[in-house]
């Protein structure tokens, strides 16, 4: 075999890639025999995967999952949208969502949309074409049109969304509860003898941000506190948003006593701001974020946020993909979870302290 495998070497030298039939040859087997022990197949013998799988590394096989999946209906691959992976949050949801998958034999594929509704429908186009068994995602802020993920379904490949979905799909989906997260971050302010809390909102055409605004306005009408349009701002949420939105607030005849910012980079943004008028945190505006991100808990003053349990999310966005893979003809119900959320109290709003 050493002679084979040291000729096919030098063979493969003018060759761009290994196939199943190089290795075949290599060892005298066929090429249908390379593919089952590839696969793991119950039918051949732990000594023929061994060689398969040596022969295979020593010649840099790579396997083509597009040609697996058109033959055999299966690619093993799950294709994850998040919208940036520089999110601790969302990065925590995919490293979970992987540990489930990895353990059932699935790999997974990430794909960004950079809040881009145009790069989403690219980044769902890719993946369908790569022939993934299924997709999790979580939509762009941009995305007001569902016929891209109304495709997903329309191919019969499972879709389970994440933190942001939407209703009208009619699909799985794990998130928390936006509206009673939102309305406890008023709560908590009010209790700090907040009188004037701005919101920094996401865009409202999202439900999840919609949910948190109507739990923002519930929550200033249950405590008699008025409710003043320019108090409230809908935008991207990043932390050049979360600058430019402070700016305005800073701007108004009457400053606000509190802001809550509907995600925590706007927050920092807003923090960055707010220290660099001389402002002080929490005794002249106290400040509120969402998603509990690293550095909420590192910077001066550390901010107070909202946990959502990314690990949790993750892990159930997976599981709830698994029981739509593996009862393809039975008709499974709806799962639509929203896990209570944790409001975590810092520095930045902690004004009252016991």
């Amino acid at each position: 075999m050493c002679k084979r495998l040291s000729k096919y070497r030098k063979k493969l030298g003018t060759k761009k890639k290994t196939t199943i039939k190089d290795i075949a040859n290599v060892l005298g087997i066929t090429p249908s025999a390379v593919s089952r022990a590839l696969s793991n197949h119950s039918r051949i013998s732990d000594k023929t995967k061994i060689a398969v799988r040596q022969v295979a590394e020593n010649l840099n096989y790579q396997p083509n999952h597009l040609a697996t999946a058109l033959r055999t209906g299966k690619s093993n691959l799950v294709g994850v949208i998040i919208p940036r992976n520089n999110s601790s949050f969302f990065s925590s949801v995919v490293e979970n969502i992987e540990k489930v998958l990895n353990k059932e034999g699935y790999n997974i594929i990430i794909t960004q949309s950079y809040e881009s509704y145009e790069k989403e429908c690219n980044n769902i186009d890719s993946l369908l074409y790569t022939q993934v068994d299924g997709v999790i995602a979580s939509m762009a802020n941009e995305t007001k049109d569902l016929s891209f993920y109304e495709k997903i379904k329309s191919k019969g490949v499972p879709l389970v969304l994440f933190d942001r979905g939407e209703d009208d799909l009619n699909v799985d989906y794990v998130g928390i509860d936006d509206y009673l997260s939102s309305f406890n971050v008023v709560e908590h302010l009010y209790a700090q003898n907040c009188r004037r809390i701005a919101h920094i909102a996401g865009f409202s055409h999202t439900r999840i941000y919609e949910n948190r605004i109507k739990g923002y306005r519930d929550a200033l009408k249950k405590f008699d506190l008025p409710i003043e349009e320019s108090l409230i701002i809908e935008s991207n949420l990043s932390m050049e948003d979360g600058r430019e939105v402070m700016k305005q607030l800073l701007d108004l005849p009457e400053m606000p006593d509190a802001v809550f910012a509907a995600g925590d980079y706007a927050a920092l943004g807003a923090l960055q701001v707010l220290l660099e008028n001389d402002i002080k945190v929490p005794e002249e505006i106290a400040l509120v974020g969402f998603s509990n991100e690293s550095f909420t808990y590192y910077g001066k003053p550390a901010i107070t946020s909202i946990n959502q349990h990314s690990e949790k999310i993750g892990k159930l966005a997976a599981e709830a993909f698994l029981n739509r893979i593996k009862n393809p003809t039975k008709k499974v119900s709806l799962n639509k979870i929203n896990l209570k959320a944790e409001l975590i109290v810092r520095a930045s709003s902690n004004k009252i302290k016991k």
